[in-house]
């Protein structure tokens, strides 16, 4: 059995790292049986100290992966799973590229959008931290947004203005709706791990339970909202 190690469903969503849905969404557009445990404390058992990350018991040896691009190539290779045998060279070599894009790109500026913003930052403070302990919570969560500040800041995100941000994420949905326009997924009708990867991260824009100016941005999409509704219809 593998075991998706995750945060747990908040904002409305099956988890609000784009990174653990990337994996839950590969796992089931794969067919492959897995089980979901949700809790911040699986961090410390990461072996790269983030989330998402599998583990898989083959009689007297655990295997552990981490890292959401490194679990899918893994399964891949390992379960002989077919999702991208259709695409060509060239689709996946844009696949790949585009996946870098979001991962690296529209990545930021979701942080951001979650943890800068005074209105959404209340409800990224719950998903995060409303299991802690007090008086762990009084301090904690504070910290840790400090220090996220700094990553963005370090990324060169945060060096750009609010407007410019937003601006930098209209142009990845716009992108997005072009390439995907009236197909049911990205390369035709049948989804690839492509579709993983753009859905994990355009419905915590799309389907989450919280507005802001990067939510409204992703949903003046129509062909995009339609897209995740197509896939929480049919894998959720």
């Amino acid at each position: 059995m593998i075991r998706l190690y995750s945060f747990g469903s908040s904002f409305g969503v099956m988890d609000p790292s784009p990174f653990v849905v990337k994996v839950d969404a590969f796992l089931k557009m794969a067919e492959l049986p897995y089980e979901v445990k949700s809790g911040a404390h699986y961090l410390k058992k990461s072996p790269k100290g983030k989330l998402p990350f599998i583990s898989i018991q083959q009689q007297a040896e655990e295997i552990v992966v981490a890292d959401s691009q490194h679990i899918i190539e893994y399964l891949t290779q390992n379960y002989s799973v077919t999702l991208d045998d259709f695409l060509t060279k060239e689709q996946r070599a844009q696949s790949y590229l585009l996946t870098k894009s979001l991962d690296e790109n529209l990545y930021w500026c979701l942080v951001y959008s979650r943890w800068v913003l005074a209105e959404t930052w209340p409800l990224a403070n719950k998903a995060f931290f409303g299991r802690m302990p007090l008086p762990l919570r009084w301090f904690i969560p504070s910290l840790v947004r400090k220090s996220v500040i700094k990553k963005l800041h370090a990324h060169g995100m945060g060096r750009h203005s609010q407007a410019e941000i937003l601006t930098i994420a209209d142009k990845s949905f716009n992108a997005l709706s072009i390439l995907l326009g009236d197909q049911d997924y990205f390369y035709g009708e049948q989804p690839s791990s492509f579709d993983a990867t753009a859905y994990s991260i355009l419905c915590q824009f799309i389907s989450v339970n919280c507005d802001n100016e990067f939510n409204s941005k992703a949903r003046n999409y129509p062909n995009l909202i339609r897209y995740c509704q197509r896939i929480e219809q049919e894998f959720y």
